[in-house]
């Protein structure tokens, strides 16, 4: 058998590499298009970039140029790959930042190995044929003539500036969504894509360097023309004057596990009960994008939106900012935060001294060991047991956030601490994921008598939130089980509900039926305790207990729901009845949408709260 030259096997790899990435798009990324030209974009779009990065190697000596080839094509499978187990969770592209805080996502973890799957090792077999084909099949040095070089890269840069060419012709405003991720997959390919997050980061990183007060200008300027009048206020208005805040993260906790049994057990029965003496928000719904729990706990302090890549908690910990701790600080009240983790993990014990808080409890504060601890650390009933001492001493009045760690992916539980008595002996990870939950049920009723016992229940305001989802989208046929139905693309938006359950001594219980996320919850702590911050605040929340109109929630990839829309992958649904609808019932609100995600986006990467702090000085 004549064996392959140069050109002929340089041919074959793209083709094959080609062939991979089109088979990862449709079965791991499950990219979806609305039209004819977008489905051709889509087909062709990795070929120019996966034939440009090849070609690199042929510039390279014959001696060392298979080595750099394979070399080459082994990175650009790696980059499939570690785009594939991290969509498999987070439902989303690796970005630059990701890297810089790869130890916050799981790192090479527990929580990696679940996401590997047995068909993997088949990624890899074209590796090993091309790895063969180099040594037994092909001529020695991979000889190509200058003419065939040319052709590659010409070739390659004209196919990669036309497929380009022809989405920003069908879609002008892509370049200006960066946040949109798979919509830039879907355009530029998944490698140009990395090419351009790249670029875009560059340009974020120096982007301080040339922001002045003219940018808070206009922010301010936006904002005091979507405010409500401030004169009007909710009905709730100062009922927890001078109490205590006691915030409480349900890690990975979605609204869905609230008032449900599984085989005749609830999931939640102490948050079923607390509810019936509480404020209850049904129509609430988690933010995060990259940073997941940090993303929350920075929107619920600031009222910004997460960044699209990344963490603000990593990326602009020295930003000046002026945070509900700092808010509350100026009404005389002491900022203190309890989570058993590492105090490094999401860069906390630097971030917390410039959100403004005074105390921080990180896992040298409290007694870990291998029996009390499962997972990412201590258990949520000794978590909070241990926090107990320290809350006592707190000053008064405070604001004590509380992180909990046990019901994180993937979902790992001592039989011992299993309270869900009727369970399948190897459940899948949606029933592990019921099982955290109760535990997690079970620790805030102790957490809860605790208070009690102290004296403190009666005097705080106690507020649960979910901080992002806990079943991604790749489990979603698991979860059909459990609720009964197929999950339509209007339910994966409702799906990414969170609880949020506030407890004021003395009030009643209220279902409130307000349309809101996270960005929003600090304009209501603020609207209960009868604040008025005493400086100017960017702020794109509003209260969940006033009476504005035209509630909407803005997630951080473009898509939105309102009281009777739903907009998701490029596409307008009615709410009530989840059918398709005329793109023209959304296209309304995509202004708002871009103007608020990217004002929060030059707010963040510009530092831009230093110049209203230094107007008010």
């Amino acid at each position: 058998m004549k064996k392959l030259n140069g050109f002929s096997f340089y041919i074959f790899a793209v083709i094959l590499l080609w062939l991979k990435t089109l088979i990862i798009y449709f079965f791991e990324f499950d990219l979806r298009t609305a039209s004819f030209i977008e489905t051709i974009i889509l087909l062709i779009n990795p070929i120019g970039s996966i034939a440009l990065f090849l070609s690199i190697s042929l510039f390279f000596s014959k001696k060392i140029r298979k080595i750099v080839f394979m070399i080459i094509y082994i990175l650009l499978t790696g980059i499939l790959y570690g785009n594939i187990l991290y969509y498999r969770f987070y439902i989303d592209f690796v970005t630059v930042p990701i890297l810089f805080q790869f130890q916050n996502v799981g790192g090479l973890s527990q929580s990696t190995l679940e996401l590997i799957s047995w068909t993997d090792p088949f990624l890899f077999v074209d590796i090993i044929i091309l790895i063969w084909l180099l040594i037994k099949k092909t001529e020695k040095g991979l000889s190509i003539s200058k003419r065939n070089k040319l052709s590659v890269i010409s070739g390659s840069l004209i196919l990669v500036l036309v497929i380009t060419s022809c989405e920003f012709i069908e879609n002008p405003q892509i370049f200006k969504k960066s946040y949109d991720r798979e919509s830039l997959v879907k355009t530029l390919g998944s490698f140009n894509y990395h090419i351009y997050d790249i670029l875009f980061n560059s340009k974020m990183f120096v982007q301080r360097a040339f922001a002045d007060s003219a940018d808070i200008k206009e922010v301010n300027q936006y904002l005091d023309s979507q405010k409500e009048d401030q004169n009007v206020k909710s009905s709730l208005y100062g009922v927890g004057k001078g109490k205590n805040i006691i915030l409480i993260s349900l890690e990975s906790t979605q609204q869905f596990v609230i008032n449900r049994k599984i085989n005749g057990e609830e999931i939640t029965p102490f948050l079923n009960s607390l509810i019936k003496d509480s404020l209850y928000f049904p129509n609430f719904y988690h933010q995060t994008a990259q940073g997941k729990t940090s993303d929350a706990e920075f929107m619920i302090d600031d009222g910004l939106y997460p960044l699209s890549g990344g963490s603000v908690f990593v990326r602009r910990p020295k930003n000046e900012f002026y945070a509900l701790p700092t808010i509350l600080k100026e009404q005389g009240y002491y900022s203190a935060v309890f989570h058993s983790n590492d105090e490094s993990f999401w860069n906390r014990e630097n971030m917390y001294q410039s959100l403004g808080y005074d105390k921080f409890y990180s896992k040298s504060y409290y007694h870990v060991n291998v029996e009390n601890s499962v997972n990412y650390g201590l258990k949520d009933i000794p978590f909070f047991e241990q926090s107990i001492p320290y809350l006592k001493e707190l000053p008064k009045p405070f604001y004590a956030k509380f992180l909990t760690l046990t019901n994180h992916f993937p979902f790992i539980l001592n039989q011992e601490d299993q309270y869900l008595k009727d369970m399948e002996e190897n459940p899948d990870l949606v029933h592990r994921y019921l099982n955290t939950i109760r535990y997690e049920d079970e620790a805030i009723k102790i957490f809860i008598n605790e208070l009690k016992k102290q004296g403190l229940y009666d005097n705080s305001v106690i507020i649960l939130y979910g901080d992002h989802y806990g079943i991604s989208r790749s489990y979603y046929k698991e979860l059909e089980n459990v609720l009964g139905k197929e999950i339509t693309p209007v339910d994966q938006v409702e799906l990414q509900k969170v609880p949020l359950i506030i407890h004021i001594p003395g009030q009643g219980a209220q279902v409130i039926k307000t349309i809101g996320g996270q960005t929003d919850i600090r304009q209501t702590i603020l609207d209960l305790q009868g604040i008025q911050p005493k400086k100017k605040a960017i702020d794109f929340g509003h209260s969940l207990i006033s009476d504005k109109k035209n509630n909407m929630v803005i997630f951080r990839d473009g898509s939105f729901v309102t009281e009777k829309y739903t907009y998701i992958e490029n596409t307008c649904f009615s709410k009530s009845s989840g059918v398709k609808i005329k793109m023209s019932k959304c296209t309304p609100y995509f202004e708002r949408v871009q103007k608020e995600l990217n004002y929060s986006d030059n707010v963040i990467f510009g530092d831009l709260l230093r110049f209203i702090n230094e107007e008010k000085k």
